[in-house]
């Protein structure tokens, strides 16, 4: 018995046919049910009559295509795919064997070969279920951040890590190489960010410690502390978006696939192997190329990408910032150095004041007080005296001049301690308060009323009796002040001043 394979419309057009053969449709219903003309249906009944099963097989099958390629031009892709392009995917080779060789072949139909010769083998990737993001509407809404750490020279450099820039609403991408992934290279790839598009509203990025504190305490902490790129972006107004899994920020990590695919055998094809000519690379060749045929068009043509404040350099806001306390001597300690502020900036009264020690990306640093750029030199013990470089004069925005303590005000005139005490003469403690005083010290002990006229010598003018005091208690100097002076009430009884 022979096997013959057909395809569903063949297999419908077998079971009709079968009908009329046993006389229960006829070529008429049969060509408004397939549906064919009625002419066209005849001779395919004929065809059956005659042939069978086997006559209603379409013709052409078996028999090799007009367009096909010969086998020794097909042979010798196949040879350069496994000298140049190996691990290259069909479509990546494709183009590059159409660029570099001349040599045109559909993706598909590499594909096929590379299949069948065995350099390649179906992909097919599963997951979970997961509910689908739909893209902002406007140029520089969200922007997805992430860094990609591969060999992406195998073998012939460094590895390295590069950093990715991705607009959510057009997939317009900006991307270089750097050493790690870290602070540094967050600061530095941002910048370049913004001197091609500007500053967006928020960034899209994960929970690396760069973009976030992830100490147990800082859950619950009431502001939640910064990193130093999270104080960066507070100051310039834009927001972190935090992705709490790699799916969440599928756009970024679905170009690194594409980065870590293409890029890697362009930079295999070109023979880069150092950072700096990568990044040239990166810049001036793929990526203009890159966005040019996988940028898409926005819902909006509204860009919401802004520039900096006015008065703002973007060179001092993507730093680091720590705060430091100015000792007595007029000094203070950063990473084992010793900044000495200059005299000049004496009427601060910076003592136990806090200031801020800024470190630029370019190894500059600047001490700051209220936003006041302040001057310096380093005084530490087996390094050269650095000095602060030249303040540019400024006023400072927004900052509230410094006001001076307030000032003790002087005693009055009439003031006991102008009367009879140190602003006195010797001869006006020695003669102690006059008899019209009416001070504190003379009400509170008793007046000339409650003295006796025993024991009074002539010329005297004021008797003062301490009143059922204990010894010892309430004594008040009066005849000046320190030790010299007596001590009223440290006896019992009756004292006179002369």
């Amino acid at each position: 018995m022979e096997d013959i394979r057909m395809s569903q419309k063949e297999r419908r057009r077998l079971e009709l046919l079968a009908r009329v053969r046993d006389e229960q449709l006829n070529l008429v219903e049969v060509a408004e049910l397939l549906p064919l003309s009625y002419r066209q249906c005849k001779r395919i009944w004929r065809r059956y009559q005659d042939e069978g099963d086997a006559g209603l097989i379409h013709r052409l099958r078996g028999r090799p295509s007009s367009r096909r390629i010969a086998g020794a031009n097909r042979r010798a892709i196949l040879d350069l795919y496994e000298t140049h392009y190996d691990g290259f995917g069909p479509t990546l080779a494709a183009e590059k064997l159409a660029q570099r060789d001349g040599q045109h072949v559909d993706h598909e139909t590499l594909r096929r070969w590379l299949i069948t010769d065995g350099q390649w083998q179906r992909q097919r990737k599963r997951g979970r279920h997961r509910q689908r993001r739909e893209r902002r509407a406007q140029r520089g809404a969200l922007v997805q951040i992430d860094g990609s750490e591969h060999d992406w020279f195998e073998g012939r450099g460094p590895r390295a890590v590069l950093m990715v820039l991705i607009d959510d609403a057009t997939n317009r991408t900006y991307a270089r190489f750097y050493e790690a992934e870290d602070t540094r290279a967050a600061f530095d790839v941002f910048g370049r960010y913004y001197d091609h598009y500007g500053l967006p509203q928020a960034l899209y990025a994960d929970l690396d410690s760069i973009y976030r504190v992830n100490a147990p305490a800082a859950t619950v902490a009431q502001p939640p502390p910064l990193t130093q790129f999270g104080r960066a972006m507070n100051q310039l107004g834009v927001r972190i978006v935090p992705a709490y899994s790699p799916q969440a920020k599928g756009r970024v990590e679905r170009r690194h696939g594409v980065f870590q695919d293409r890029l890697v055998k362009e930079l295999r094809l070109a023979g880069i192997q150092t950072l700096a000519a990568a990044n040239r690379y990166v810049e001036e060749t793929f990526l203009p190329d890159l966005n040019a045929r996988f940028t898409v068009a926005p819902a909006s043509e509204v860009d919401l990408h802004r520039t900096l404040p006015h008065g703002t350099r973007l060179a001092e806001v993507l730093c680091w910032e720590e705060e430091r306390v100015v000792a007595r001597d007029w000094t203070l300690s950063w990473k084992g150095r010793v900044y000495q502020i200059q005299k000049r900036h004496a009427a601060l009264s910076l003592v136990g004041r806090r200031v801020v020690v800024r470190e630029l990306l370019d190894g500059r640093r600047q001490v700051l007080y209220r936003g006041q750029k302040l001057q310096w030199r380093e005084v530490s013990v087996g390094l050269e005296p650095v000095m602060s470089p030249p303040a540019v004069p400024q006023v400072p925005a927004a900052v509230p001049p410094h006001s001076p303590p307030p000032r003790r005000s002087a005693p009055a005139a009439g003031h006991p301690w102008r009367r009879w005490g140190i602003a006195a003469g010797s001869r006006a403690r020695r003669a102690g308060p006059s008899a019209p005083a009416t001070d504190r010290v003379s009400l509170k002990e008793g007046s000339p009323a409650d003295v006796g006229s025993e024991g009074v010598r002539p010329g005297d003018r004021l008797a003062i009796r301490a009143r059922h005091k204990k010894p010892g208690r309430n004594a008040v100097n009066v005849g000046g002040c320190g030790g010299r002076g007596r001590r009223r009430g440290a006896i019992q009884g009756t004292f006179l001043s002369s």
